[in-house]
């Protein structure tokens, strides 16, 4: 049977190169799952493959969108399953790399149908949300969808704004429209977790943020601060530059803020994957290298 081959885990724990070794190994193609690295120019903050890693290995889903496009979880699982079932025209076994839940959900299990937002409606909840903050937006999603009020992470932007605008968009709460149903699929999936213990993650992560730095993500902020009201710059490591460029923070504590947020989101993405009981880790503090190829490669072999 067809295999796709989910490589997920926090960021910064070290997916692109296995992801590469990985794919090299199976003579496979690598499809993005991470959301941030489908808009072009945000390479730096985004820890873009580079140019010599997309020509050892194809990817899929990188630098196609421009930062003004709208692009949902549900277009996605469609873009995705198209590529993979071409690339399985070829091959066995393709490979998935990223850290977006919600992405990574869509492509393994499904997403449910959800109405597109009309533009107008987006820009004027969007519009609100930059005038007068979250707090009106929640108390509209309260009446309109207590149901999801009481579950949804009430601090989460993205998912409050989105399931408010589909109440609006439908007149139905959005609730509604989640059945949670898992959606088959004409291969079969094994997702591979790759973790570190916190210490050594965190220490990466800053390393990291400060080879950003010194990459250039200033200037790609600078490049992007015009548009910095759009949806895809309101991420990690943007909207901090954008602070600094407001004259609002100094320049040391926007970084030290990157790092601390980064490590903010490592934790989440760290709690939603450890309910998943599909996914086999492989703590990279343990094994490293070949052995953790090998330890993969073991791992979708049976």
């Amino acid at each position: 049977m067809k295999k796709l081959i989910m490589l997920l885990g926090p960021t910064g724990v070290g997916k692109t190169e296995l992801s590469i070794n990985l794919a090299e190994y199976y003579k496979s193609a690598i499809v993005s799952a991470d959301s941030r690295q489908f808009f072009r120019g945000l390479e730096v903050g985004t820890a873009a493959p580079t140019r010599e890693q997309k020509e050892r290995v194809p990817h899929f889903l990188v630098g196609m969108l421009d930062v003004a496009d709208y692009y949902s979880a549900s277009e996605f699982e469609q873009d995705a399953q198209r590529i993979i079932t071409e690339q399985h025209k070829t091959g066995d076994v393709v490979i998935a790399s990223g850290g977006s839940m919600l992405y990574i959900d869509a492509l393994c299990n499904g997403i449910d149908e959800i109405p597109t937002i009309d533009d107008n409606l987006r820009n004027e909840v969007y519009k609100l949300y930059e005038e007068e903050g979250l707090e009106p937006i929640r108390a509209q999603l309260k009446v309109l969808d207590p149901d999801f009020y009481n579950e949804v992470d009430l601090k989460n932007y993205k998912r409050v704004i989105h399931a408010l605008e589909v109440c609006l968009m439908t007149g139905k709460p959005y609730s509604s429209f989640r059945t949670r149903t898992k959606k088959p699929r004409p291969f079969q999936v094994i997702k591979i977790g790759l973790k570190r213990e916190r210490e050594e993650l965190y220490n990466r992560i800053n390393k990291r943020v400060d080879e950003m730095i010194r990459g250039g993500l200033l200037d790609e902020a600078r490049t992007f601060y015009p548009q910095r009201h759009l949806n895809s710059l309101n991420t990690v490591g943007y909207k901090e530059l954008f602070k600094y460029l407001d004259g609002e923070w100094p320049f040391d504590f926007a970084i030290e803020k990157i790092k601390q947020n980064t490590r903010i989101y490592s934790r989440k993405q760290m709690t939603w994957f450890k309910r998943d009981e599909e996914i086999n880790w492989v703590n990279l503090s343990e094994v490293s290298g070949e052995k953790a190829l090998n330890s993969i490669i073991n791992i979708i072999a049976g």
